[in-house]
């Protein structure tokens, strides 16, 4: 060994003995492997919905809305999206009588009757009000 090598590692041992072999290294990361527990995982039926996909009652409007007497809050948000997309009401004024579309406010939402009589009578609902406006509509279980 240089004098130089023993200057930078100050004559470290470990760091200036030979590498172990790479067959003996290999056979202890397999019985290490194999031996040791997986995590449980919970099986998708035995998981019960939380939150925003937890299905409850919900009010006669919206029920009238979406055609079922329970829904959870995403799948309600989901199909009024679906009303929205599929009627064209996302970005559109009347202009001399026709509808154009309104680049200036992307996030406007004309309501039609249906829309109406979930969001409070409202005209236009800005896409970020969906969610406050269909509070009222879920109602409280203990």
């Amino acid at each position: 060994m240089s004098s130089a090598a023993s200057r930078v590692f100050n004559a470290c041992r470990a760091l200036l003995a030979p590498a172990k072999s790479s067959s003996s290294a290999s056979v202890a990361t397999r019985t290490n492997s194999t031996t040791a527990k997986k995590p449980k995982t919970k099986s998708p039926a035995s998981v019960r919905p939380v939150g925003i996909l937890k299905v409850g009652p919900i009010s006669p409007t919206l029920a009238r809305f979406l055609g079922a007497s329970e829904s959870s809050r995403a799948d309600a948000v989901r199909k009024i999206w679906t009303h929205i997309k599929t009627h064209n009401l996302q970005r559109m004024v009347i202009s001399i009588g026709l509808w154009v579309q309104n680049p200036q406010n992307k996030r406007e939402i004309i309501c039609d009757a249906k829309l109406k009589a979930i969001f409070d009578g409202k005209d236009t609902v800005g896409f970020l009000e969906i969610g406050k406006l269909l509070s009222p509509h879920f109602v409280k279980t203990a």
